[in-house]
This record gives structure tokens, C-alpha cells and sequence, in this order.
């Protein structure tokens, strides 16, 4: 056995293969792969830097980038945007038989809303009193009435909106997108991730993982507050000359560490983050400066305000990156737990009084601005949560429990039917009832609109072809333009 220059700390059992034996078993593993088929197949399923997979997108694409707000902790439908009569009819009933709520002690009435709806625009959407802002924008928003997910927890249920299932270890929505098309700029990130000040959701970085697609493909996150991107400025005793001898003499080593290791794919997929991460020394810091905007901009952001300043700014930089051909930003309202996230389980109005004012205006403003400067038409934004809340109340703090079995998303620009509208929910809003819609359907739309058959963007992995999608999942076409 030959193990000369092995590492016996680093080593794998691919370089036990490669070593033992004068490297016969290394070939018998590649006459294995051959024989079946998958030497080729591995290696045709790894795009080329920056430019995605060849032959997508599968047809022309309506959006080019999308804009997901994500409302964490699950906002009520009955209290933004779907109305329920019935509950202000039956307030303070009991509740159906035979339901079942997270909290198994937590079951009160049925409780209306505390909030006043209007019909707003052409299409004559109702939009509580909570939305005044977005109020005026509903003729270019697509609603989805009658989204379910298979958990009434927070973390699975994040993880199955983000990447369709409710594991962890699965690539989500924005790799996928960045896997299979690539970045228009290649020296910014093409998946971007903002969360909220208060904290990150529950399962952190694993919401915007690359999961078994190669690492580059991941969420890059930007911070709330202070500096966006941490460790982005070379050291004050560096001058460029330094940094870029240190970078060619890292890709030196990079690269012979990853010769001596033919197949190894995730030290190809590590070379080029650090690449990109030399490139975002320039380009990063213009793209997230928003000090040259100008204060009419700032001002309808809502950047002039406390409430909404942070969340207002997020909107802006996702503006500025969509500009610049990032392809997937992902900005999340809520943080940490319970009230400082949508978790009313402790008083919805009280929650709602909070999280409404952040992000009315600041939405509103980038649906307009984009609008405006001709972004829109080809940018998709999306909206919702990972689940929605019960018709009932908790206990008799005013609260609403976890509802994943009818709850509302929405979506505008990039292909969307302006005031379009997919399913409804029951007479008190418990459960899907029209035309039920999976999160699968919900992410099959968003490849459509970006060009991609989501039953043909596929990664084989251990043994099987997999998708965002998995077996399931339909395009809503009724939403479409």
C-alpha cells in the first residue's frame, strides 16, 4: 500500500481509493460509475461559472429575477387581505368540532378580526386597515387564497417553503434558480438573503441552503444593521498589491489540492466562492450604497420613518441588486421568536400593530419604484409566510394559533396577472376549500415564470434524480398574464 503524501487528518476514503494499491481502486470505482452510466451524467450536471446549465431557460422567460418578502412567523389572512364575514357573525362561539391546534391547550372561540376592510382599485381587492400603503397597489397583485403545508411547526414548515420539503438538507428556492441559470453579474452574489435586525428564523442558514448542489449556489447573507457584509474590506495594513499576491497564491494551492483530487466537485464549487468573494471587494459596496438616492426615493421606502426605516432600506438594496442582475433576494420580516416575529400566539392586534407599520410602505414602495422604472414586468416579488393562523382564539389573550391547512401568499410583476386570484379558504378561513394549492404548485409557478420546466430541472444525488418540486406540483396558470 502506497499512502505517501497521504494526509492523516484530511484524508477521505476517495484518497484511500487513490492511493491504495497504485490507485487501482480508484479505477475500479471509475469502471463502476462508467459501466452505470454516471461519470458522464456527473459531470454534464455542473454548470459553467456564472452562466447556469446549458439549454436554460427551457423557454422565454417572463421574470428575470425574483424579490421573495417572507414573513416569518406566519401572518393572518383573515386580519391583511381575505376577509371573513362569518367570523364577525359567529364571534365568540366555539369552535368546529374536530379541530386540532398546535397548542393543544390554546383552543378559544371563534374570534374576528379586530381591523376594518375596504375594497381597493379595478379589481376591488379587500385590504384591512393594516395595509394602507399596499392598499393602493393591488391591481398588479396575483393572490393565492388557498396555500397548505404539511407541518403546523415553524422550522419544518420553513424549511418546506423554501425548498419544498420539510427536512433539512435540501436546496432551496433561490439555489436552485442559481444552479440552474446563473448570475447576470459575476461579481455579485447571485442569491442574497436579509433578515431581520431582531434575529434570524428558526432553522437559520438552513432556509437558504444549497443543500446537496454545489456550495457556490447558496444564500449569501446580508446583515440588517451596521456593515451589510462582514469581513468584505481587505485589513488597513493590506494595500491591494498585497491582497492580490495572497489571493493568486491561495488559487495556486486550491488549485493543485484540487487536481490531486479528480471528482471532488465541492473544492471546484469552494475555489470559486472565494472568487467571487475577491470580486464583491468592488462591486458589493456601490450595489448596497443607497446614499446617493434621492430622499423622494428614501421617502417612499420609508426610510423618513423609525417604524419602517430598516425593513425600508432592505426593499431599496433589493432594488439596487435586482438592478445589477442579482438573481434571487429573499428579505425577512421577523426575527427571533413570538411577537418579534408573526407568531401572534400572545395578541394578534398587538403583533400585527408592529410588523403592519414596518412593512407597509416599504412594500409598497418598491412595487411602486420598480414599477416606475420599467422593473416590475420582468421581476417577480412574492409575499406570505410559512403558514397562516386559526379563525379561532388562543386561550383568551386575543391570540391565533398555527393554521397550515388555508393560508395566503401573493405575488406581482414578472408575468403575474394583476388582481388575479387562485382558491379560497372555508366561510371562516380553517381550511383550503377551492382549488387547493401545494407549496410545490407555488414553487413550479416561480420556475415557470423564470423559464424553467420544473420537471426537468433536475441534480442527480444519491441515486436519484431530484427537484425542487420532488413528484409533484403544478403551475397556476389562472395566475399568469
Amino acid at each position: 500500500m502506497n499512502l505517501i503524501g497521504a494526509d492523516p487528518v484530511t484524508s477521505s476514503r476517495r484518497d484511500f481509493l487513490r492511493t491504495a494499491g497504485n490507485g487501482f481502486g480508484m479505477l475500479a470505482l471509475a469502471g463502476l460509475l462508467q459501466k452505470q452510466g454516471l461519470l458522464g451524467r456527473l459531470a454534464a450536471q455542473e454548470p459553467a461559472a456564472a452562466r447556469g446549465l446549458a439549454g436554460l431557460p427551457h423557454f422565454a422567460p417572463k421574470a428575470k429575477s425574483v424579490i421573495w418578502l417572507f414573513m416569518y412567523g406566519g401572518p393572518s389572512a383573515m386580519d391583511t387581505f381575505d376577509p371573513k364575514p362569518a367570523l364577525d357573525k359567529h364571534h365568540g362561539e366555539p369552535c368546529p368540532a374536530g379541530i386540532e391546534t398546535f397548542f393543544k391547550d390554546g383552543m378559544g372561540p371563534l374570534m374576528k378580526s379586530p381591523y376594518s376592510f375596504q375594497q381597493y382599485g379595478e379589481s376591488g381587492a379587500w385590504v384591512s386597515e393594516c395595509y394602507p400603503a399596499l392598499a393602493k397597489c393591488v391591481d398588479d397583485i396575483a393572490w393565492v387564497r388557498s396555500l397548505q403545508s404539511r407541518s403546523n411547526n415553524h422550522a419544518p414548515a420553513l424549511l418546506e417553503m423554501n425548498s419544498g420539503l420539510v427536512r433539512v438538507g435540501f436546496p432551496s428556492v433561490g439555489s436552485w434558480l442559481n444552479y440552474g441559470l446563473g448570475s447576470e453579474n459575476e461579481n455579485l452574489p447571485g442569491y442574497v438573503v436579509m433578515y431581520d435586525p431582531r434575529g434570524g428564523p428558526i432553522a437559520g442558514p438552513q432556509n437558504w441552503s444549497a443543500g446537496f448542489l454545489p456550495s457556490e449556489h447558496q444564500g449569501v447573507p446580508f446583515r440588517a444593521q451596521g456593515q451589510p457584509i462582514l469581513d468584505l474590506a481587505r485589513p488597513a495594513d493590506v494595500d491591494e498589491m498585497h491582497q492580490r499576491r495572497q489571493l493568486d497564491l491561495l488559487s495556486e494551492w486550491n488549485q493543485r489540492h484540487a487536481e490531486a483530487r479528480p471528482g471532488v466537485r465541492e473544492l471546484d464549487a469552494r475555489i470559486r466562492s472565494f472568487e467571487l468573494a475577491a470580486r464583491m471587494q468592488l462591486a458589493a459596496p456601490e450595489a448596497i450604497d443607497i446614499a446617493n438616492e434621492s430622499e423622494e426615493t428614501k421617502r417612499l421606502y420609508g426610510l423618513d420613518r423609525d417604524v419602517s426605516r430598516w425593513y425600508g432600506t432592505q426593499c431599496l438594496i433589493a432594488r439596487r441588486l435586482v438592478e445589477r442582475g442579482v438573481r434571487f433576494i429573499q428579505l425577512y420580516s421577523g426575527g427571533g421568536h413570538q411577537q418579534d416575529s408573526w407568531d401572534a400566539h400572545f395578541g394578534l392586534k398587538d403583533n400585527q400593530d408592529q410588523h403592519c407599520p414596518e412593512t407597509d410602505v416599504p412594500i409598497a414602495g418598491l412595487l411602486t419604484d420598480l414599477k416606475r422604472r420599467g422593473l416590475l414586468e420582468n421581476t417577480l416579488v412574492v409575499w406570505g409566510g410559512e403558514f397562516g393562523r386559526m379563525p379561532m382564539s388562543q386561550g383568551t389573550n386575543g391570540g391565533r394559533d398555527h393554521n397550515p391547512e388555508g393560508y395566503l401568499s401573493w405575488m406581482a410583476g414578472g408575468g403575474m396577472k394583476g388582481g388575479a386570484s387562485h382558491g379560497s379558504t372555508d366561510e371562516i378561513g380553517l381550511r383550503a376549500a377551492e382549488d387547493p394549492c401545494d407549496v410545490h404548485d407555488l414553487h413550479a409557478t416561480i420556475l415557470h415564470l423564470m423559464g424553467i420546466d420544473h420537471e426537468r430541472l433536475t441534480y442527480f444525488h444519491n441515486g436519484r434524480d431530484f427537484r425542487l418540486t420532488d413528484v409533484a406540483g403544478k403551475v397556476l396558470s389562472k395566475l399568469l398574464a
